[in-house]
């Protein structure tokens, strides 16, 4: 091995490469391992899914995760489900391609269920409601 310079001797195995790497690998690396790229889909996807849907439905809606390319929406109440799954399926699939595409979605499955939604703003005109410590008891509670 005396003949052969520093350029001829095989490398790592593997075909590893050692010192410095390019950031972009090393930052992709990281983004994978801390699972950034899904957090970023998922704040895409949720933004997507707000502006197709609009803001009275938005607030009715609740976005579970994407499974096998079927995304899955959590309604408050029936009527909206219909509304949501019978007439406005194609054009929320379509927006959703559009304007998420780090999500592959095929399908939308919804149900009905309880949906979080924001308090709404209190009215300082309003008389203020009764407290829970005056709620009556419902019979056989006890």
């Amino acid at each position: 091995m005396e003949g052969r310079s520093r350029r001829d001797r095989p490398g790592p195995v593997g075909g590893e490469r050692r010192g410095p790497k390019p950031l972009g690998e090393v930052l992709g690396a990281l983004f994978a391992a801390r699972g950034y790229s899904r957090l970023r889909g998922a704040g895409e996807l949720e933004a997507a899914w707000d502006a197709a849907v609009g803001e009275p439905a938005s607030r009715l809606t609740r976005l579970g995760g994407v499974r096998h390319g079927v995304l899955s929406v959590t309604v408050a109440h029936s009527a909206l489900l219909e509304e949501l799954a019978a007439f406005r399926k194609p054009d929320l699939l379509a927006a959703l391609r559009r304007d998420a595409p780090g999500t592959t979605v095929h399908d939308i499955r919804f149900r009905v269920g309880p949906v979080d939604a924001p308090p709404a703003p209190a009215d300082p005109a309003a008389p203020p409601g009764p407290s829970s410590k005056a709620r009556r008891p419902r019979r056989g509670a006890d």
